[in-house]
């Protein structure tokens, strides 16, 4: 079946997000001035201004912990009338606790979704070279 929703673009601020993402990896924008961490990426630092910033890895193992969230009950873009409802959230990743990420949560009923409850990243190949981010609840 052929992917039906909108593929994500890459441009010149987050091709390495993208990029990693494709090859199942996690990577985040960081300053190289003030160490801080920026998602999502930009052409400069959302901190201080700097854009002396570099990428950062952090792999395909990589865990959350679900900050806030929301059940959207109706698609907002076509293709995703199939999803409904949809666990929108906002995580905070594990190994930078400063960056909060929004996600989708997969394979979770809407009623067992809860602030803090543990996430893992998976990705979801989506075309033959693209991959997206997705989030499934870890047993705790």
């Amino acid at each position: 079946m052929t992917y039906q929703k909108p593929v994500p673009l890459k441009d010149q601020d987050n091709k390495a997000y993208w990029d990693a993402a494709d090859e199942h990896q996690l990577a985040l924008q960081k300053c190289k001035d003030c160490n801080t961490y920026a998602h999502p990426p930009g052409p400069s630092c959302s901190k201080c201004g700097s854009k002396n910033v570099s990428w950062e890895h952090f792999g395909d193992e990589v865990t959350a912990t679900i900050y806030s969230y929301v059940i959207s009950y109706r698609p907002f873009l076509p293709g995703f009338q199939d999803d409904l409802p949809t666990i929108i959230a906002l995580a905070k990743l594990d190994q930078v606790p400063e960056v909060k990420i929004m996600c989708n949560v997969l394979n979770c009923d809407e009623k067992d979704i809860r602030i803090g409850m543990p996430v893992q990243m998976i990705w979801e190949n989506i075309t033959e070279d693209r991959a997206l981010p997705q989030w499934i609840p870890i047993e705790d």
